[in-house]
């Protein structure tokens, strides 16, 4: 009995020593994997060489751009504001509808205009009455003599006069006494400031009729101005004001956008101060209508560059006849520079970016060499190469982060033969299973 409990007792020991060493062989043959995969196949130590596709470069043409960005607005917006205070009787335009110039915007009520009207016309007849002015005869200001004040008293002065001559010539011949005489020289004074008195209420009546005529073409005005129309042609995109409501002189009534062409106001980094011409065309998009393409021309150019954003201001002019774009809109685009041919570009699987720096591995007698390049603008899903290469190199296109300088590769179309003394990991498996087997035959012979 207890000779058949040692034996069983040395069975098991067996069987879990097999199990152990068992597992310590697949650690051993993983560990050695990993080493292979750091070593051979990521790194310089090369032992099994990296595969890879490779590729050239290529010469391209390409359009070159600078990019922009930007706010559109109106040319002419105009913020219409009432001229005259009143009572609105009638707005007869709504948000979005489209205006043309003179056009009937809103009415005022014209009661109190009118009577203000009326009370300056009749102050100007009353003085054109004054200045013997006849309307009907196109009112054209009579010269002074023919002026009724001036005529009474240019009468008066003249009869003074005759009698004066009358009374001197009495007194030479002792008809009339001196006292007499001084009495009628005393009334030809009199009738002299006269005429010059009406010769002056003449003038200040003219300076009167100026003052009452423009006073009754103000008044005009203002009755006309009761009437508010549209100073541009646009679109209707504010209206503060209601029906019933008393507004007061300059109160915004409506405000007026132009809709076709638009102007879309950006800047353009200094660095293409050199390149931005007047005409040049510029392509961009809106977020309402993101597979559309817009395009304008550009035609203000700010002569000075801003000193905290560094760019240089732009407007351009962009056609709307369909009004699709609204004022206000944001807009992301590029000017259109010019073409530039047999641009040297890479793929861009084959440039690997790394803290800001762009590199490509060249492939060369099946050794990787990495370099370092300086990129600039894309197309498509080539990337121009500005310096670094001179364009006959072959560059890796796949694993690129397995890939350092020394790394040997292979390319897809070769084989890659595995290292010696690595055994397929299912083969120790089997192997390990079949001494494992054995060994438990053993230990049931022995009991």
């Amino acid at each position: 009995m207890i000779h058949r409990f040692s034996l069983c007792c040395l069975g098991i020991a067996a069987l879990l020593t097999i199990s152990g060493c068992s597992q310590q062989g697949d650690s051993k043959d993983q560990k050695g994997f990993g080493q292979r995969g750091r070593g051979g196949r990521g790194g310089p130590g090369g032992g099994q060489a990296v595969q890879i596709r490779t590729t050239t470069l290529q010469r391209i043409s390409l359009q070159r751009t600078a990019d922009l960005s930007g706010t559109l607005v109106s040319p002419d917006q105009a913020r219409v504001s009432s001229e005259v205070a009143g009572v609105v009787r009638d707005v007869l335009v709504e948000i979005g509808q489209e205006v043309k110039v003179g056009q009937d915007l809103v009415h005022l009520d014209t009661v109190e205009l009118n009577l203000a009207l009326q009370r300056a016309e009749s102050a100007l007849r009353q003085t054109e009455a004054q200045l013997g002015i006849d309307s009907s005869h196109g009112g054209q200001i009579p010269p002074n003599e023919q002026i009724s004040t001036v005529r009474t008293a240019a009468a008066n002065r003249d009869d003074a006069h005759a009698q004066l001559a009358r009374a001197q010539d009495l007194v030479s011949k002792g008809l009339m006494s001196k006292a007499e005489l001084d009495t009628v020289e005393t009334r030809t004074k009199v009738a002299e400031a006269a005429y010059q008195a009406a010769i002056e209420s003449v003038q200040a009546l003219k300076a009167s009729l100026q003052d009452r005529r423009a006073a009754f073409e103000l008044a005009k005005k203002k009755l006309d101005d009761a009437v508010i129309r549209a100073p541009v042609e646009g679109a209707i995109s504010e209206r503060p004001i209601q029906r019933g409501e008393f507004i007061r002189e300059n109160t915004p009534v409506v405000t007026i956008v132009r809709m076709n062409p638009l102007k879309l106001k950006t800047g353009i980094q200094e660095k293409y101060a050199n390149l931005i011409r007047e005409n040049q065309s510029v392509g961009f998009m809106v977020e309402p209508y993101p597979n559309e393409m817009f395009h304008g021309r550009i035609a203000f150019i700010s002569p000075a560059v801003d000193q905290t954003t560094r760019t240089f201001a732009v407007e351009i002019l962009v056609d709307n006849p369909a009004r699709k774009l609204k004022p206000g809109l944001f807009a992301k685009g590029s000017v259109l520079l010019g073409r530039d041919n047999n641009v040297l570009a890479v793929p861009e699987d084959t440039v690997s970016n790394l803290a800001g720096v762009s590199s490509v591995f060249v492939a060369e007698n099946g050794v990787i060499k990495q370099t370092t390049i300086e990129t600039g603008e894309r197309d498509g899903k080539l990337i121009e190469v500005t310096s670094g290469l001179k364009g006959d190199e072959v560059l890796a296109a796949s694993n690129l982060n397995e890939l350092v300088t020394g790394t040997k590769v292979v390319t897809a179309d070769d084989e890659v033969d595995p290292p010696a003394g690595d055994a397929p990991r299912g083969d120790a498996q089997r192997r390990g299973s079949r001494v494992g087997g054995k060994r438990g035959e053993e230990g049931k012979g022995a009991q």
